[in-house]
């Protein structure tokens, strides 16, 4: 007689706990039955010595429960509760949607910055995820965004050298308007192919791993069993606590002297922009 496994029959001994999937990593299952807590953080960066992540808004849901889903409701809570919100947040994959990007662009004028998907088409003037063209090949510099007509705008980069050449030189405006609407990932609010994109999905997006990983290996969550999503969110707030404590100890604790090994240390940046 076989035994039916609970992820085949669909009934978990856990309330509410549904099947979800994990990121593939060698000699574990690619699902999982449980829960998934979703953290919505803040860059601290008046803090220097090191890169200070805090939670804003957390939400702990059945795993099945897609996390792009919850960024809409994060930032609406922001809103309703300290009238604020943060103006670009940095995601992975799993917030791809180009209609909640839109919702966000359109409502708080925040910019949602992933990744494009491998699969997903480019359009004008993208030739990659990091360069913009010209039809005639002349990479082009985003110019600025438009408020009032809602149009990004695009020029040559210096030193324009095919510009010089060019056959349409005569009649070129040289400058080219685009609608974020077009595409939410590559144009949105902020355009992918922009330093200020690119320095945000480079050095900013890895730091939410690490993040994750405080919480679920030195606060021992990975190594506990929630069988209700009651408790698994009781505990969820008490993670929370500790970061929050974590970093208004850090915030509050007076300089130390570097250690000798120290230049080791990971720094943050200042995320220098207009460099």
């Amino acid at each position: 007689m076989q035994r039916l496994q609970k992820k085949d029959t669909g009934t978990y001994t856990a309330r509410h706990a549904a099947l979800g999937g994990r990121t593939l990593k060698t000699g574990q299952s690619r699902w999982f039955v449980g829960y998934k807590k979703h953290s919505f953080r803040l860059w601290w960066r008046e803090y220097s010595p090191s890169v200070l992540l805090v939670p804003l808004v957390s939400w702990v849901a059945p795993a099945n429960v897609s996390e792009g889903g919850l960024l809409v409701p994060s930032l609406h809570y922001c809103d309703q509760r300290w009238s604020w919100w943060p103006r670009q947040v940095v995601a992975d994959m799993g917030y791809l949607a180009a209609q909640s990007k839109r919702l966000c662009r359109e409502r708080w004028r925040v910019a949602v910055v992933t990744h494009l998907r491998s699969d997903m088409k480019l359009v004008t003037p993208f030739v990659s995820e990091r360069e913009a063209t010209c039809e005639q090949g002349q990479p082009l510099a985003w110019l600025g965004y438009d408020v009032r007509d809602d149009l990004h705008w695009f020029g040559p980069l210096p030193p324009a050298q095919l510009c010089t050449s060019c056959w349409q030189a005569s009649g070129c405006p040289r400058q080219f308007a685009y609608a974020p609407a077009v595409h939410e990932t590559l144009l949105g609010l902020l355009p992918l192919s922009t330093l200020a994109a690119q320095r945000l999905l480079q050095q900013v997006r890895p730091w939410i791993e690490p993040a994750q990983s405080y919480e679920k290996n030195q606060l021992g969550l990975s190594a506990m069993f929630f069988n209700s999503l009651r408790l698994t969110w009781c505990m969820a707030l008490l993670a929370d606590a500790a970061v929050l404590l974590r970093a208004h100890a850090l915030l509050d604790a007076p300089p130390v002297e570097r250690a000798l090994l120290g230049g080791l240390a990971p720094q943050q940046g200042e995320m220098d922009f207009e460099s």
